[in-house]
């Protein structure tokens, strides 16, 4: 932790203001009770300078002591076998995973079951939620994206970069996913890894980070915030879309997620157990980030242009189709000014395709029943996975 003072730079100004008051900010406090206020900033704002150190020591270890080939392999033999207290293995190795391999006494499986089930039942609305308001949202927020911009990761290409998203998402919300050495379970060691290596890559390589104002690289402070963007903001967007979301699902959406922030070393108490509480750390967070900036704008066109660059739809038209229901989405789900400051363009009746999703799901509420939405909503998932790891497995995107 640092000594530095951090104040709600950003309370008195209109984005932060208008989103609380009267745009998305206003919603998530009616649809979760929430009180919010900022006596309880200091517990929290010193996590902007705080990081995953355990994650760290074993990059340090591990990762920059060998090729990156040996070390993932390595780190896979430790994920898929375990590593007990008399292995020969690294103390920061022995750190991690005492962690991630001893089950928190909160822990509820049943309630991770819900979460999984809400995640595969709302199938394609899922998707459209993550890329369309949990993503491109999370742009307009400067400082969180500075990473992103550092790691270079608009050379990568939007299309790499929502592949390995959808990856990771998927895989950590399929039943039993997050058992000790399952596959979702693997996703949340690998990342957090992949977080301490950029982390500490960013430190080394980039002189001119600006930590006094975008706290330390992948903080912990705004690791909460991305998370709960899986969970509150989430849940907001498929309320929007008219699904109707029951107590144990709403409870387990949270709950899955928690635990998946626990896997990747997220500090415990910066974990919301429900959306009174993620939209009342969500209101701290959002006082310490500027508004959209150049770098938001691109990395939000970059998005929305991942339509037009994936191969995956076979003709042109199909592609600019997509693309059109994307950016309506995005009207859809985000303020307005949000989308002006990331000069989101204007389409045509674009409240159409929204609007009939919502009436689809109303439908679809009344006629199938909730085991065969998430048999097939899981299908349908694994379909849309399999399809972008299939184009950027052997692809020429960087």
């Amino acid at each position: 932790m640092r000594n530095t003072i951090l104040e709600p730079r950003f309370k008195d100004f209109p984005h932060f203001k208008d989103f609380w008051t009267k745009g998305n900010g206003k919603q998530l406090i009616d649809l979760s009770g929430a009180e919010v206020s900022f006596k309880d900033f200091e517990k929290f704002s010193n996590y902007f300078y705080h990081v995953d150190q355990i994650g760290d020591n074993v990059v340090k270890d591990v990762y920059f002591t060998k090729t990156f080939q040996e070390a993932s392999r390595e780190i896979e033999q430790y994920i898929r076998k375990g590593v007990s207290e008399t292995d020969d293995v690294p103390e920061s190795v022995q750190n991690l995973f005492q962690q991630t391999q001893t089950i928190p006494k909160w822990l509820d499986t049943n309630l991770l079951k819900y979460g999984a089930e809400l995640c595969m039942r709302s199938n394609v609305d899922s998707l459209i939620s993550l890329r369309d308001y949990c993503l491109i949202g999370g742009y307009d927020y400067a400082y969180l994206n500075k990473p992103l911009i550092v790691t270079e990761a608009l050379k990568k290409g939007a299309v790499k970069r929502l592949s390995e998203t959808l990856d990771f998402w998927v895989n950590v919300t399929r039943y039993n996913a997050l058992e000790t050495h399952k596959k979702g379970y693997e996703f949340a060691i690998k990342t957090r890894l992949i977080h301490s290596y950029a982390r500490l890559s960013i430190k080394k390589h980039y002189t001119n980070w600006d930590t006094e104002n975008w706290g330390e690289p992948i903080n912990s402070w705004d690791m909460m915030a991305t998370y709960i963007g899986f969970s509150l903001v989430f849940l907001h967007s498929l309320q929007k879309l008219e699904n109707i979301v029951s107590d144990e699902e709403e409870k387990g959406l949270f709950h899955l997620w928690k635990y998946v922030g626990y896997l990747l070393g997220i500090p415990e108490n910066l974990l919301p157990d429900d959306k009174k509480q993620a939209t009342e750390y969500f209101y701290l967070w959002t006082a310490i980030q500027p508004p959209s900036d150049k770098d938001s704008v691109l990395l939000a066109h970059s998005l929305l242009n991942e339509s037009l660059e994936n191969p995956i739809l076979k003709f042109n038209f199909q592609r600019k189709i997509l693309r059109s229901l994307h950016i309506s989405c995005t009207w859809f789900l985000l303020d307005d000014e949000v989308c002006k400051r990331l000069e989101i363009p204007q389409v045509h009746f674009r409240n159409a395709f929204p609007n009939t999703k919502r009436l689809i799901n109303k439908i679809y509420d009344k006629l199938l029943s909730r085991e065969s939405r998430i048999k097939k909503g899981n299908k349908d998932q694994m379909k849309v996975l399999e399809d972008y790891l299939r184009i950027t497995k052997h692809s020429n995107f960087h």
